[in-house]
C-alpha cells in the first residue's frame, strides 16, 4: 500500500495521549500561521492606552470633527487673514456708513463706514490669541500649583486652598472693570494677564483633586517602594494620569475666555480702538441696531460660533477621556 504524503495542515486525531498531543500541536501551528494571531489580536498586539482609546473615539465623533474643522479654519484666518479678506480693517469711508451688502463688502458697512466683513475676519486673530494664551497660562500656573499642593499636602495645601477661596470670591467681570480700568495699553497682554490671574484657581482645584486621586494608586506605591524620588513619581507616574481632567476643563474654558474678552471690550475696559476686536465692533454697532443690524449680527455671530466650537470640542474631549462615560 503506497505511503500517504504528510500534510502539516491536516489534524489527525489519534487515540490516547499521543493523539491529544498531535491535536494541540496542530492548533498551535494554525494559530501561528493565522494573520493577526489568536482571536485577530496580532502577535505583537499591545493593550491600548487611555490616550489611544480617546483618539480613536474622537475620530469617530462627528461633534469633534465639526468643531475641530471650525477651530482649524479660525486658526488659519487668524494667522493669515488676507487669504479671505482684502484691505485694511482700519480703512473706513464715512460716505458708506451703515450701507448694506455690496460687492467688496458682503457684510455691509458699520456706523463709521468700515467694512464689516474685513473687521470680522481680522477680529478672529484677537479672539484666538487671547483665548489660547490665556488658556495656556491658566493651565500651566494652575496645574503646577495645584499638582504640588495635592502631592505634598500639609501646610502648603491648606494655604493654597484658602488663597483659591479668596479668588473664587472675586466676580470676574467686576474684577476686570476694576483692574483693567487703570491700564492704558492697547495690546492684548493686560487682558490675558487678568484672565490668568483670576482663572488659575479653577484649574488648580481640578489638578489638586486629580493628583490626590492618582497618588493613591498601587503603581505609585510600588514606585515609591522601589526607591523612586518624588520628582520622578510626580512627573513619570502621576502627571500623565492626572492631566486628563485639566485638559478637558481648559478646552472648555478657552471658549469662555474668548467670550470674556469680548465682554470686557464691550464694556470699554478690555481692548480699545484702534485694536480690532469682536467686542469693540459689537459695542460700536449697538447704537445702530435698528438702522444697520448687519453691523451687529455678523461679529456677534462669529463670536457665538467660535465659543460654541470650543465648548463642543471640550465636551467631545471630556467624553473621550472619561472612562465612566464610555
Amino acid at each position: 500500500m503506497p505511503e500517504q504524503p504528510f500534510e502539516p495542515d491536516r489534524v489527525i486525531a489519534g487515540t490516547g495521549a499521543g493523539g491529544a498531543m498531535d491535536l494541540a500541536t496542530s492548533e498551535a501551528q494554525t494559530l501561528e500561521r493565522t494573520p493577526g494571531g489568536p482571536l485577530g489580536t496580532g502577535p505583537a498586539a499591545r493593550p491600548r492606552s487611555l490616550w489611544s482609546d480617546a483618539w480613536r473615539d474622537l475620530r469617530r465623533n462627528p461633534v469633534f470633527v465639526i468643531s475641530a474643522l471650525v477651530i482649524l479654519f479660525l486658526v488659519v484666518i487668524s494667522l493669515w487673514p488676507s487669504l479671505i479678506a482684502s484691505g485694511s480693517p482700519l480703512q473706513c469711508n464715512l460716505a458708506k456708513a451703515q450701507e448694506g451688502s455690496q460687492p467688496g463688502a458682503p457684510f455691509g458697512y458699520d456706523g463709521q463706514g468700515c467694512n464689516v466683513y474685513t473687521r470680522t475676519v481680522y477680529g478672529a486673530r484677537t479672539s484666538v490669541t487671547v483665548g489660547v494664551c490665556a488658556t495656556l497660562g491658566v493651565a500651566l500656573l494652575g496645574s503646577v500649583l495645584g499638582g504640588l499642593a495635592g502631592f505634598f499636602g500639609g501646610f502648603w495645601d491648606s494655604v493654597l486652598s484658602r488663597i483659591t477661596d479668596v479668588f473664587f470670591a472675586i466676580p470676574v467681570v467686576l474684577g476686570g472693570l476694576v483692574l483693567l480700568s487703570v491700564v492704558t495699553s492697547n495690546t492684548v497682554w493686560p487682558v490675558i494677564g487678568f484672565m490668568v490671574l483670576l482663572g488659575w484657581p479653577q484649574i488648580s482645584r481640578i489638578a489638586r483633586g486629580s493628583v490626590i486621586t492618582a497618588k493613591q494608586n498601587d503603581y505609585v506605591q510600588a514606585a515609591r517602594a522601589l526607591g523612586a524620588s518624588d520628582s520622578r513619581i510626580l512627573l513619570r507616574h502621576i502627571a500623565p494620569n492626572a492631566v486628563a481632567p485639566v485638559i478637558v476643563v481648559a478646552t472648555i474654558a478657552l471658549g469662555t475666555y474668548i467670550a470674556l474678552e469680548a465682554t470686557l471690550s464691550y464694556l470699554g475696559v478690555g481692548l480699545k480702538p484702534p485694536s480690532v476686536s469682536w467686542g469693540i465692533d459689537i459695542s460700536a454697532a449697538s447704537p445702530y441696531i435698528r438702522n444697520a443690524p448687519h453691523a451687529l449680527l455678523w461679529p456677534s455671530g462669529a463670536l457665538a460660533l467660535t465659543v460654541l466650537a470650543f465648548i463642543m470640542l471640550g465636551d467631545a474631549v471630556r467624553d473621550a477621556l472619561d472612562p465612566k462615560l464610555r
